[in-house]
C-alpha cells in the first residue's frame, strides 16, 4: 500500500476535525478527496505530508510512519498547493535546478530537470522565467517541483482552478499520465474535474467518510435523478406536460426547451413524443439525464 491511514483522528481542542478515518491507496490510483469547507480534507493532506501529526491512529505512506519516520515520508511525497508558490524572477531550469538541489545528489540534478521538462511538457517555455509563464505553464511548473525527487505519492490541492479550457485538458491528461504509475491524491470542489480525473473517490464531511467508492459506483447510491431535458419546435404548453402519468415538476428552460421530473421507474419519453404528435408538434431533442457525482456529494453533504 502507498499509503494506509488506520482510525485517524485530529483534535483542536475539543473540536474533532478528523474522527476515526480509514482508507489505503494503491499505486497506479489516481483518488479524489472531496467534502465541504472545514470538512477535514486539508487537515487529512497535512497528515499524509509530515505538516501535522495526527492526534490518533496511524498513518503510514509507503510503509514508513508519519510519526516515527518523518524523513523517509516527507522523501516518497510531492505537494502541489492551491496557490503555487513559485519564484516568479527565477527561470525555468534555475528553478527547477534549485528544488532539485535540495532533494537530490548533484550530479544528477541537471539530469533529472531535463526529465522533469520533457514529462510535464514544458519544453517551449523552459528559456522564460517563471513570471512571464501562463497559469497553465505555472501549473506545470509546479506539478514539475512536486514530482522531480520522483515521489511515490503526489499530493495536489485544486490543480486546474483557474484555468482556461485547453489548458485544462493538458493538465488533466498530464494528471491522468503520472497516475498510472503514482499514487495521486487529488482535492477539488469542481465534480467535473473528478469524473474526468479519478478512479475513486472518498467523500469526508464533518470529519467522518460518508463515502469511498469508484466514480461508476458511487453514481448508483443516490436515489436516480429522474430528469428528461426536451426541446420542441414550437411553444408548449406547460399544463400538458403537467398532466402526464408520473410527471412531479415542469420547467420552462428558455425558448421552446423544458425540464421535466417525474417520479417510479416508468420512463415519460414516450408519453412526451406521444404528446407531440397530438399537437402536431416536432420534438427536436429529447435526453435523459443520469444520477452525477454533484448529486451524490450533495446528498451525503448536506446536513
Amino acid at each position: 500500500m502507498s499509503v494506509e491511514v488506520e482510525k485517524v483522528s485530529k483534535l483542536y481542542g475539543s473540536q474533532r476535525a478528523l474522527d476515526n478515518v480509514s482508507f489505503t491507496i494503491n499505486a497506479g490510483q489516481v483518488v479524489g478527496l472531496l467534502g465541504p469547507n472545514g470538512a477535514g480534507k486539508s487537515t487529512m493532506m497535512k497528515i499524509i505530508s509530515c505538516y501535522i501529526p495526527e492526534s490518533e491512529g496511524v498513518v503510514k505512506v509507503c510503509g514508513y510512519s508519519t510519526v516515527t519516520q518523518s524523513i523517509e515520508v516527507r522523501k516518497n511525497v510531492g505537494y502541489l498547493p492551491e496557490h503555487n508558490p513559485l519564484y516568479p524572477d527565477m527561470y525555468v531550469r534555475e528553478y527547477l535546478g534549485f528544488v532539485g538541489g535540495i532533494h537530490l545528489k548533484k550530479k544528477d540534478v541537471a539530469k533529472r530537470v531535463e526529465e522533469m521538462i520533457e514529462i510535464t511538457g514544458l519544453t517551449p517555455e523552459s528559456k522564460k522565467k517563471i513570471g512571464a509563464l501562463s497559469k497553465g505553464y505555472r501549473q506545470r511548473v509546479g506539478l514539475a517541483q512536486a514530482m522531480i525527487h520522483n515521489p511515490a505519492v503526489l499530493i495536489l490541492d485544486e490543480p486546474t482552478s483557474g484555468l482556461d479550457p485547453n489548458q485544462l485538458a493538458e493538465i488533466r491528461a498530464l494528471i491522468r499520465h503520472i497516475g498510472k504509475e503514482k499514487t495521486v491524491i487529488l482535492s477539488t470542489h469542481i465534480m467535473q474535474e473528478v469524473e474526468a480525473i479519478c478512479d475513486r473517490v472518498i467523500i469526508i464531511n464533518k470529519g467522518k467518510i460518508v463515502a469511498d467508492d469508484d466514480t461508476g459506483m458511487l453514481r448508483h447510491k443516490v436515489k436516480p435523478s429522474h430528469i428528461i431535458q426536451v426541446e420542441f419546435d414550437r411553444q408548449m404548453d406547460a399544463s400538458l406536460l403537467r398532466n402526464l402519468p408520473h410527471v412531479t415538476d415542469v420547467k420552462h428552460s428558455g425558448g421552446n426547451k423544458w425540464t421535466i421530473a417525474y417520479s417510479g421507474d416508468e420512463d415519460v419519453r414516450k408519453d412526451i413524443f406521444n404528446l407531440a404528435v397530438t399537437k402536431n408538434m416536432t420534438v427536436l431533442s429529447m435526453q435523459k439525464e443520469e444520477s452525477r457525482l454533484e448529486d451524490v456529494f450533495q446528498q451525503l453533504t448536506q446536513s
